[in-house]
């Protein structure tokens, strides 16, 4: 699942939600942006992996730590937070990494 930041309608507090809840715990993720606006939580390639054509990303997220999936998804403070990142980082982020905690 991606969300295009460029789309209001698109980008949401919900439809972050349902992006971290159907990212799976049990992998090593990271949020991801695109210079086209397309953000998505990506298991295939984490940490300074792949990061060419990226805006900017967050910082991986340990499989196991709960910071992806149902749970996660569930934690409205958890939710706001990444949808904060996003907000306050596109289209004009100060780095290339982004640390939410």
């Amino acid at each position: 699942m991606s969300i295009d930041l460029n789309d209001p309608d698109s980008f949401t507090h919900d439809a972050v939600r349902q992006m971290i809840a159907a990212a799976r715990d049990g992998a090593h993720n990271q949020l991801r942006v695109g210079r086209d606006g397309r953000a998505w939580i990506s298991s295939d390639a984490v940490g300074g992996v792949d990061i060419g054509g990226l805006l900017f990303r967050l910082e991986t997220w340990a499989a196991g730590s709960g910071c992806v999936g149902p749970v996660a998804a569930s934690d409205a403070v958890w939710v706001t937070q990444i949808f904060n990142a996003l907000r306050d980082n596109w289209a004009n982020p100060t780095t290339d990494y982004v640390d939410v905690y």
